[in-house]
């Protein structure tokens, strides 16, 4: 067996503590056989993935591109096997970052087997990926998963023909509860030990101008250097006019094809015969043509359906959920019992966890003093720091604790794409991609985690555009400066009815981050990201059960604890430089006093403040810190402080001038203001650019104080504050 060289998981160290090295393979992996998984995207091609290999994977970049990748081993009779998680691809002819490395994998690292996940319920769309992947390699298992979702809705499948049919193995599965796994792991482990046990499959039958133009290149591609290359395919390539293949090439093999001027003429008489002898039709069309016509030729012989009572349910949610008059009111109800639930269930885990850490700063104080400690140590270190971290967390945490599993579960169920679908038409005016609907969804959570969900959009120009405007979007960290100040100024405190005003402002909330959001898109798309949107298949995967112990798990590990571990690293360091502007004087005022006075002129502007506007400042490491640096100003203290209760926060802000307005112009400049510093530093990891990153802090403020100054001069001049 040979060892596997491969490049792109070479590029990425393991993880601290992986069992798999830099290459791809650890000590125990040595001579491991490595399996490529590839498959459309909602394959269920990840739960394969994770089946397989349970915990032993880790998660990195392919090396030059923002596309997320895993890897991971499993174990079959005493050997051990390296799987590679390909990004999910609808084609190999890319129009993509994520169908530009699956490609370049397949053809460049050459893995010992390729296993092609494809969807039971759809196998004429997802036989086309199959047959552009069996034009390269013949080491090929077909996985067809979900061959529970095909019964249900009345598909027969005749596995052993379409086996016969395509050549290679082919195995059904159902991945989420476990069936076909093995039969799969048997067929990968004989793929990988010798040469394929069915004949090869037969080629595609493409139209004779096609193989006419075939032949005429085949024989100088035969004389260069290009090992593991199939020449018939890499005419077909150049054919088609496949311009990332070149780079590919190059990159990988070190020959650059542009250079050959022999082959450039071959390939410009090979086009041109082809269209003369095709009446005009373009050599893409005519070989994509080809692809899906035997694609639904194989998917009419092995799999017949019939229309069942699952289906038609699938068919009649999707007529309200994608209405054009119902899909998105019920998709803002949706979201609005989703906050509700979110925002009834976070206030008694926020109040233990805020008891907790209270009675915890006790005994942290005696230690101090035990110790014999200096004062400005303890202030610092308890104080500051510890204060600042245990309000993050009582805050941050049980918002996330029930929002994500959520979301996770409507993800899980199949009704994020319907979102997407619903908002895609109001995106593409906006000169954005569909694509950032889902994106913001994952703002509502976390801005961070929305900025790296940009990476699904390919267009660069857009992916930038949901990066600069996922801001506008509520994060849970700004909730409960929502929550609390529409309960103390815009409706009653406490109760039912405190919690459905709360649910309805943050559901407003939402509604004008949509908003804002499309038209600081289309403001962008016209002047900084000029140009068109590009298109993309929006596939409605089926309507299926969700895993309740997979979407707590995924849920709490995947983004609770890593979005709140974020929040942590840069609410520490907030807490040591608001005690020091506290305590610290300058004259008679504190540093946190003196600054806040010089920006009242600004603040009163905006319908504000001077010490709301320090608080936003200083609360820029995490938002959730900004209301208690609000209290802390205005009572002068010197440390954190909270009120135990809301009719007491009301109290302190109607005493410092606060009114309607105010809380009015507070909400809208959170709304609208510079990221936080977790988002922030996403985003330059994201991009590289100081540029972007300097965007996305200016794009949101100005928006949110120009927004601030309207509204307050408004009803200033109408004589309503």
């Amino acid at each position: 067996m040979k060892q596997p060289p491969p490049q792109f998981l070479k590029s990425l160290p393991a993880s601290a503590g992986s069992s798999v090295d830099e290459t791809g393979a650890g000590d125990s992996n040595k001579g491991a056989p490595v399996i490529a998984l590839a498959g459309n995207p909602n394959t269920g091609k990840s739960t394969v993935f994770n089946s397989l290999t349970g915990m032993k994977q880790h998660t990195g970049n392919w090396t030059g591109k923002t596309v997320a990748h895993a890897r991971g081993k499993y174990r079959y009779r005493g050997k051990d096997y390296l799987l590679v998680d390909l990004p999910g691809s609808y084609s190999l002819l890319p129009s993509s970052a994520e169908e530009e490395v699956a490609r370049d994998f397949i053809c460049f690292e050459r893995p010992d087997v390729t296993v092609v996940v494809a969807d039971a319920t759809c196998l004429e769309r997802n036989l086309n990926l199959v047959l552009q992947i069996l034009e390269i390699t013949d080491r090929v298992v077909v996985c067809v998963n979900l061959i529970d979702e095909a019964a249900r809705k009345n598909i027969k499948l005749h596995l052993p023909l379409l086996s016969r049919l395509l050549g290679v193995p082919v195995v059904g599965t159902n991945a989420r509860e476990g069936r076909g796994l093995q039969r799969l792991q048997e067929a990968i482990s004989r793929a990988a030990g010798g040469p394929p046990p069915l004949p090869g499959p037969p080629p595609i039958s493409y139209s004779p101008a096609v193989e006419e133009a075939v032949a005429l290149l085949e024989p100088a591609l035969c004389g260069l250097a290009l090992p593991g290359l199939s020449s018939r395919w890499l005419a077909l390539r150049l054919l088609d006019g496949d311009s990332s293949l070149y780079r590919s090439i190059k990159r990988f093999l070190n020959v650059d094809l542009r250079r050959n001027k022999v082959l450039g003429a071959k390939v410009a008489r090979a086009k041109g015969l082809l269209e003369k002898e095709s009446s005009g039709r373009k050599a893409p069309d005519l070989i994509v043509g080809a692809i899906f016509e035997t694609a639904e030729k194989i998917a009419g012989q092995a799999a017949v359906e019939t229309a069942s009572r699952s289906y038609q349910w699938d068919r009649r949610l999707d007529r309200l959920f994608t209405s054009r008059s119902l899909g998105i009111p019920v998709m803002l109800a949706l979201l609005g019992v989703l906050f509700w639930i979110t925002i009834t269930g976070a206030n008694y885990p926020s109040e233990l966890l805020a008891a907790a850490f209270s009675w915890l700063e006790g005994p942290l104080d005696a230690f101090f003093v035990a110790l014999g400690a200096p004062g400005w140590l303890q202030g610092i270190l308890v104080t500051g720091v510890y204060r600042t971290l245990a309000w993050v967390v009582s805050v941050m945490l049980p918002p996330m604790a029930i929002f994500f599993p959520l979301f996770t579960f409507l993800e899980d169920l199949g009704y994020l794409p319907r979102v997407a679908f619903n908002l895609d038409s109001f995106f593409r005016r906006a000169g954005a991609h569909g694509k950032q609907a889902l994106t913001m969804c994952m703002g509502f959570g976390c801005n961070a985690a929305g900025v790296i969900a940009c990476r699904i959009i390919d267009s660069p120009r857009e992916r930038l555009i949901a990066m600069l405007t996922n801001n506008f979007v509520p994060c849970n960290g700004r909730f409960p400066l929502l929550i609390v100040l529409a309960s103390l100024f815009l409706g009653p405190a406490g109760g039912l009815l405190g919690t459905l005003t709360g649910a309805a402002v943050i559901l407003g909330a939402v509604v004008l981050g949509v908003m804002v959001t499309l038209g600081v898109s289309k403001v962008l798309s016209r002047t900084l990201l000029r140009g068109l949107p590009s298109t993309f298949a929006l596939e409605l995967p089926p309507y299926r059960k969700p895993q309740l112990g997979r979407i707590l798990v995924r849920s709490f590990f995947d983004r609770t604890l890593f979005v709140l571990g974020r929040a942590l690293v840069v609410a520490a360091p907030a807490g040591l430089l608001i005690w020091l502007m506290a305590n610290i004087k300058i004259g008679a005022l504190s540093m946190l006093e003196s600054t806040a006075r010089f920006l009242q002129p600004f603040g009163v502007l905006l319908g504000m403040d001077g010490y709301i506007i320090i608080a936003f400042l200083l609360g820029f490491p995490a938002n959730e810190i900004v209301i208690p640096l609000m209290i802390m100003s205005y009572l002068a203290a010197g440390s954190l402080m909270d009120l135990s209760s809301l009719s007491g926060l009301q109290a302190l802000l109607i005493d410092n001038g606060w009114s309607w307005l105010t809380a009015l112009c507070v909400m809208l400049f959170s709304l609208n203001h510079f990221p936080c510093g977790t988002t922030l530093l996403t985003i330059y990891r994201e991009t590289r650019s100081f540029k972007w990153t300097a965007a996305a802090f200016l794009i949101p403020t100005l928006t949110g104080a120009a927004l601030c100054f309207l509204v307050a001069q408004a009803a200033r001049l109408l004589g309503l504050a």
